[in-house]
């Protein structure tokens, strides 16, 4: 069996092909998103292409995705013109093969499911800390898609009402402040120099910087405490390649159990396990699906 998948981001394009257990062939690619979204499904058919034959394909995408349709409910501009976008159509037109179709947080958190850190555990949370944050809910083993294709998007949990502006999308919510994009935004204005994650823990040991991220914790902490309260979910997964550092989870789960109500204490804070592969394997395993109900 040879299952090709793409975990399609805002600036890169994860590829490999999944044989029932693993996944082989590994390769990123560029997203060239500013091009547009015919640009982008010219380059995954080509990117395809490179694997020869495969038994289906499984896509992993940023943007809202009407799962049962294959195509793109709705993208912002970082990808002009994605809205709408058959990708399903465009790939079974062209491959002859069954072709599933997931958001990138919902694959990642189904690739939890199956092969990660949430293995065995039916319902979760899923929450990803990047460029911005990302969310996915599980109820019995699958995803709840919410009525326009959006569940889970935690990032737009409102933290900060004083900072809200008529017009600008989620301004004074969850992601402007608890993202490694907001995270960089109040270091740089210690330091310019710390443009990214990986600078800002080089110099964790100034007490500035150690104060900008204890800041930032409790930004996380202060959506989190809001979805136990809603959701009294058993098991929280939390993904993004800061989220690695083990002073952060270890911050997060401390302050969590000091701030949430005694009668929702218990749950678990756990890191995503599959690195960056959690979306290839979550899309390879609905597209295995297709063929098995075949």
């Amino acid at each position: 069996m040879r299952i090709a998948a793409l975990d399609i981001g805002g600036t890169s394009i994860k590829s490999g092909i999944w044989d029932g257990k693993q996944t082989l062939e590994l390769k990123e690619w560029d997203t060239n998103a500013s091009r547009g979204g015919a640009c982008l499904m010219a380059r995954a058919v080509a990117i395809l292409h490179t694997y020869g034959d495969f038994d289906a394909i499984g896509i992993s995408t940023a943007g809202q995705v009407d799962s049962e349709q294959g195509s793109i409910y709705y993208a912002n501009d970082n990808i002009p013109g994605y809205t709408g976008t058959k990708i399903r159509d465009i790939l079974e037109a062209e491959f002859g093969v069954p072709v599933a179709v997931e958001n990138d947080v919902n694959a990642a958190a189904l690739g939890e499911l199956y092969f990660g850190a949430a293995k065995g555990a039916e319902n979760f949370l899923c929450l990803t800390y990047g460029t911005g944050v990302g969310g996915a809910i599980v109820i019995d083993g699958s995803i709840y898609p919410g009525s326009t294709w959006s569940g889970g998007s935690f990032g737009g949990i409102l933290t900060h009402p004083e900072a809200m502006e008529a017009g600008l999308e989620f301004s004074g919510c969850y992601e402007k402040y608890a993202s490694t994009t907001g995270l960089v935004r109040e270091a740089m204005k210690v330091d310019a120099s710390l443009d990214n994650g990986r600078k800002i823990f080089e110099a964790f040991d100034r007490p500035e910087i150690r104060a900008v991220i204890d800041r930032w914790i409790d930004e996380i902490v202060y959506g989190l405490i809001s979805l136990i309260h809603i959701f009294n979910p058993s098991d929280i997964l939390l993904g993004g390649g800061i989220l690695a550092q083990d002073y952060i989870i270890r911050e997060v789960r401390r302050r969590v159990d000091a701030r949430i109500s005694s009668g929702f204490s218990g749950v678990n804070l756990l890191q995503t396990g599959l690195g960056n592969q959690a979306g290839l394997m979550g899309a390879a395993y609905m597209a295995y699906r297709l063929i098995e109900k075949k």
